[in-house]
């Protein structure tokens, strides 16, 4: 008699474990947030510590937004952010990507790291401090957006894509916000101070 109860208490506490987990289980779906874009000094913040272990000198040299289809992008913000940093001592560049997703193009959620390569500057750009860049993204957007208003009314729904770096032509870093998936394919952009958060140019 005594074994039957035992094995009948023990049959019931797996039956109710198995039942405990069922339940547990869609909760813990249901607990799970999806992935959100992020804004550029975020990232950058992110692939920043990660470099430093490559090199303890680097410097960002550029940064630019990544539209993923697998994550709605807000304004400012975006689901996946690469940067190329320099080293003065090494002189040599690594890039570096940020992603909230694992998604095509060798992109990996969290930092992801590519290989060293010989730097040459393109054109006016240069490296710059991370000190500089004290607005973000999604202010600049703010700000590029009350100058651009009448375009964006015009072309509803078109994706926006974000380049940082510094240049000649401007005293301090800049936020570039470009409606369009590359500055090189838009016909509309507008430059940002990242130091100040003031409007400096618009190009179309």
């Amino acid at each position: 008699m005594k074994t039957f109860t035992l094995v009948s208490a023990a049959a019931l506490l797996l039956l109710l474990a198995g039942c405990s987990s069922e339940t547990s289980a869609p909760q813990k779906k249901a607990e799970e947030k999806p992935p959100e874009p992020v804004t550029g000094r975020q990232a950058l913040q992110q692939m920043y510590i990660a470099a430093r272990g490559w090199a303890a000198d680097i410097q960002p040299f550029k940064v630019t937004s990544i539209l993923l289809p697998e994550v709605k992008a807000e304004p400012g913000r975006a689901a996946a952010w690469q940067a190329l940093f320099f080293s003065a001592t090494q002189n040599k560049a690594r890039g570096y990507t940020y992603s909230v997703v694992e998604s095509e193009g060798n992109l990996h959620k969290g930092v992801f790291a590519g290989f060293d390569q010989s730097f040459s500057a393109s054109g006016a750009a240069k490296p710059f401090l991370m000190a500089a860049i004290k607005f973000d993204s999604d202010q600049a957007y703010q700000t590029a957006l009350k100058k651009g208003a009448e375009y964006d009314k015009k072309n509803p729904g078109k994706p926006i894509t974000f380049l940082l770096e510094a240049n000649d032509k401007f005293p301090d870093p800049s936020w570039r916000v470009i409606w369009g998936e590359s500055a090189g394919t838009s016909n509309f952009s507008i430059f940002v101070d990242a130091s100040t958060g003031q409007y400096l140019e618009t190009i179309h």
